[in-house]
């Protein structure tokens, strides 16, 4: 697993926040960074996959923490 640069909690944000909040954060950090991401949107599963999809960056985890979702994205460019 990789190390943990930053922490963003989204929990109690509906769509389209925890996108947007996570990837406000993924412009502060520095190439190779990793940051989790703690939602509690059930809708922030696809989301996420088509947001990554989308940007370029790497989903390295996502997982259904059971009313929690949790994923680790690594900044890639």
């Amino acid at each position: 697993m990789s190390d943990i640069t930053k922490k963003l909690d989204c929990s109690g944000l509906l769509c389209p926040m925890p996108v947007v909040k996570t990837a406000k954060a993924m412009k502060e950090l520095a190439v190779g960074d990793t940051l989790e991401m703690i939602s509690t949107d059930a809708g922030a599963m696809p989301d996420m996959q088509a947001w990554a999809n989308q940007t370029k960056h790497e989903l390295l985890e996502s997982e259904d923490l059971g009313g929690k979702y949790r994923f680790l994205i690594k900044k890639t460019h």
